[in-house]
């Protein structure tokens, strides 16, 4: 039998303390894509649909692809733009009903003017548009801030398991296949989530994060549940439903996903404090750096000015530390700094001026830097691969590398003009930078240089330096977020 699906995309991770407006640009400049018009070079943030339109094709199924629209993490969305594509999207599905299934990849933090719900709100209207009955699958990264509303108008709600983000396409294969076994009636879907009453961030690459996710994915297709997901939440998302779930579908049986979930929700919070990763100071990141020896470098993780979750990516705290401190043979990236580039670009390799450096966005960005610099490479249009990936799909923009020159060896950063993360080695090497050859790498990112850079590390260690992801969650002025979370307060139960 021929169905027709109608698959899209729309998503931002918003950071409710950031300066930096998500505005149209942003998604342009991001991915920006109607009908499938990135043709043979998908971004990663159209994975889910590559995915869904394979898994179509391999059974004779029509799709509709609408809208694939995802901005680099910022603060909140403009809600003119938020509401111009939650439109198309609504339109697009109209002008092709009847539809026998909707699929939509979103984020899950996604915050506009206007609009604290702008996903659920989205899946809501979706379901005002299709009726009761026809299964809607929804994946979500898990830093989303799943509430009840979502829940209620989607059929099947998954998230990724991992982090980093390792696995994208393996969880849009999953909502193909829950939503393909619904509209088949081999399964009946229910849902339920369970508040774990827990802030924080979960890295998936050590214990006991690790084994937790390890015996979620030992449940999934045994004793009729179908799907477990850790919710872990954004925390600097200021919004009602912030904070960490577990969400479990069930076949037909809404009372064993509620115990199942509740059963995880409790081993999830027993963990809360060994899941935390270990934040050392600035001036303790610095000792640290001082006295490493050569390659293989110690990786230090600017995780406050992360790009991915909304920081301005052009904090120098952590390159003033390194210059006061005499520290030398180290490669820096990325600094947002498209005017430095485009000087840079000017000069050409091996030209040299003075330049003022990073420090422009606003109070924690630090103050810029009056540096003398040497250009030693230069990429323009950048695509960087994510979360391990080896083939790029991230823009970056123009890339430069700079040289300051110090006593104790050179000090290379790299700057971009189209802010991303550092989570590939691509971020170095596109200009000419061997990062496994140095004494000390920094990062601008959380968690998802982890998968490219832990391999070639003698040492990862997370810097908690001043920035719009400073991990200190009692340090930031929630009004709209339920402050009866762990670590806000000591028994959120009590």
């Amino acid at each position: 039998m021929t169905r027709k699906l109608f698959i899209a995309t729309l998503g931002t991770e918003t950071n409710s303390f950031a300066a930096l407006p998500t505005g149209d640009r942003l998604f342009e400049e991001t991915c920006l894509f109607r009908r499938g018009s990135y043709g043979d070079h998908p971004p990663v943030f159209a994975a889910p649909l590559v995915v869904w339109r394979r898994r179509a094709g391999e059974r004779g199924w029509q799709v509709i692809e609408g809208l694939c629209a995802f901005a680099m993490p910022a603060g909140p969305t403009v809600g003119r733009i938020y509401r111009q594509y939650r439109d198309e999207i609504l339109a697009d599905l109209r002008a092709n009903l009847p539809v026998d299934a909707v699929l939509l990849s979103l984020h899950g933090a996604m915050v506009a003017d206007g609009h604290d719900q702008a996903e659920a709100e989205l899946v809501e209207a979706v379901r005002g548009v299709v009726g009761p009955d026809v299964p809607i699958g929804v994946e979500l990264d898990l830093h989303a801030n799943v509430g009840q509303r979502m829940l209620e108008h989607a059929t099947v709600v998954v998230l990724f398991k991992e982090y980093p983000h390792t696995d994208i396409p393996d969880r849009a294969e999953e909502v193909f296949t829950l939503v393909a076994d619904a509209l088949e009636h081999r399964t009946r879907p229910v849902m339920a989530a369970v508040d774990c009453r827990t802030i924080g961030v979960f890295h998936t690459t050590r214990e006991p994060m690790r084994g937790f996710v390890d015996r979620l994915r030992a449940l999934e297709g045994r004793d009729g549940i179908l799907s477990v997901s850790a919710i872990h939440g954004f925390p600097w998302a200021d919004v009602a439903d912030m904070g960490s779930k577990i969400l479990v579908i069930a076949d037909g049986d809404a009372a064993k996903a509620r115990a199942v979930a509740a059963r995880l929700a409790r081993e999830f919070y027993a963990l809360r404090a060994a899941t935390q990763p270990s934040y050392l100071t600035l001036d303790e990141a610095m000792a640290r750096a001082a006295a490493h020896g050569s390659a293989p470098p110690l990786v230090l993780a600017d995780v406050a000015d992360n790009a991915g979750g909304g920081a301005a990516s052009d904090s120098t705290y952590v390159l003033e530390a390194l210059l006061h401190q005499g520290i030398g043979d180290v490669a820096l990236g990325m600094v947002w700094d498209p005017m430095a580039v485009r000087i840079a670009c000017e000069l050409g390799v091996g030209g040299r001026t003075a330049l003022r450096l990073g420090g422009k966005l606003g109070p924690f960005s630090g103050g810029p830097l009056d540096l003398e610099i040497t250009v030693t490479g230069l990429r323009p249009n950048a695509l960087i691969g994510f979360a391990g990936a080896k083939k790029g799909s991230q823009r970056a923009g123009d890339m430069a590398a700079l040289r300051i020159e110090t006593a104790a060896g050179p000090v290379d950063v790299v700057c971009n003009t189209l802010r991303a993360q550092c989570a590939s080695t691509d971020c170095f090497t596109h200009v000419g930078i061997d990062p496994a050859t140095k004494r000390v790498v920094v990062v601008k990112s959380m968690q998802h240089f982890h998968a490219a850079f832990a391999p070639l590390a003698a040492e990862v260690l997370y810097v908690a330096a001043a920035g719009a992801l400073m991990p200190d969650f009692g340090a930031l002025p929630y009004r709209k977020a339920d402050r009866r979370q762990w670590p806000l307060v000591d028994d959120p139960f009590a």
